[in-house]
């Protein structure tokens, strides 16, 4: 099933005030008018001033030329967002100003901890992905047929079937406009073939994206989704929540954004049998272990929770409890 996001109206929304409520003299009808936002007013900064800026915060930089190509090469607004656990917050005057011995290479550690930890959650995630489309296919083909998706029949009753074949169309390219993006496999399919309209899922499902795949399990019919999840090793709402949760971090990785400090707004279900790892469900450990528990199943994911730790080893003023990783996490029943 997807997701749709409804927005409020472009225009402002004004209050009937109550009989307590004075009336505004401007407005005898009985409108509060809303109050103006300020305009914003901030200048760019070339790299040199945010240099500037940033020493004049009090932050240590030692070396500012190698703080200029690192600032040319990452960006001041990103790497913003990883300057704020050394500064002092709140609300104050003083909220940017940084506490005493930060130094930028501290920040940069920090970065790079997070840009690295996005490479091993995408390599992971990939592993995931693919033991995923795998089980679908192998599962249903088998069962159905190469061409098991067009027939309603496999669906939930609730299921918006012509949806989700549209989606699938537009993933693969079907329309013969979007032809020039089509995958080979996909490009040859049409090329040989008048019927069905569409190629068979195991070419269709290599392509589509991890949101679709996930969505198509979504909207399976009960016991075939219990046959795949059974694949994986977990109940099938649970794969149903931890697939959504895993496309939903896979795409903060791929779009660069930060997983440490990250409240994660799509969580994955708190199954009985990781209870203990899964609550609270909205950091990145709970990702990570949803990630695990999936790719214990699959022969090629075994070394996650050794590059998790390498990490952690290569970075030491990092804090897993950040994170939300607890002491001692390796030994717990998750990760043995």
């Amino acid at each position: 099933m997807w997701t749709w996001l409804t927005f409020g109206t472009r225009n402002p929304i004004y209050a009937l005030t109550t009989p307590a409520t004075p009336l505004n003299d401007a407005h005898p009808a009985g409108f509060l008018l809303p109050q103006a936002k300020p305009t914003f007013t901030k200048p760019a900064l070339s790299v040199a001033d945010q240099i500037a800026l940033l020493a004049g915060r009090g932050l240590v930089v030692p070396d500012t030329v190698l703080a200029r190509r690192w600032l040319e090469a990452i960006g001041y607004f990103r790497l913003s967002g990883y300057m704020l656990p050394f500064q002092r917050g709140g609300r104050g005057p003083d909220r940017h100003m940084f506490r005493p011995g930060t130094t930028f290479g501290t920040i940069l550690d920090l970065y790079n901890f997070d840009r690295h930890l996005r490479l091993a959650t995408m390599d992971a995630v990939e592993r995931v992905e693919v033991g995923f489309r795998a089980a679908i296919t192998d599962t249903m083909a088998v069962a159905y047929g190469p061409h098991w998706f067009l027939d309603p029949a496999r669906f939930a009753p609730h299921a918006d079937h012509g949806r989700l074949l549209t989606k699938i169309q537009e993933d693969i390219g079907h329309d013969p406009r979007d032809a020039h993006r089509r995958d080979t496999a996909i490009r040859h399919y049409y090329a040989a073939y008048g019927a069905p309209p569409l190629p068979p899922s195991w070419m269709v499902f290599e392509v589509l994206s991890f949101g679709t795949v996930s969505q198509t399990f979504r909207l399976l019919e009960r016991r075939s989704k219990r046959r795949i999840a059974g694949r994986l090793g977990v109940p099938d709402v649970v794969l149903d929540s931890w697939a959504h949760a895993i496309s939903y971090t896979r795409n903060l990785c791929a779009h660069h954004a930060r997983l440490w400090n990250r409240v994660f707004t799509i969580k994955p279900m708190v199954a009985r049998a990781y209870q203990a790892d899964l609550m609270p469900n909205t950091t990145f450990y709970a990702q990570a272990v949803a990630i695990q528990g999936l790719l214990r199943s699959l022969p090629a994911g075994q070394d996650w929770p050794t590059r998790l730790d390498s990490l952690f080893v290569a970075h030491p003023h990092i804090r897993p409890l950040d994170l939300g990783f607890p002491t001692g996490w390796r030994s717990r029943p998750a990760w043995r």
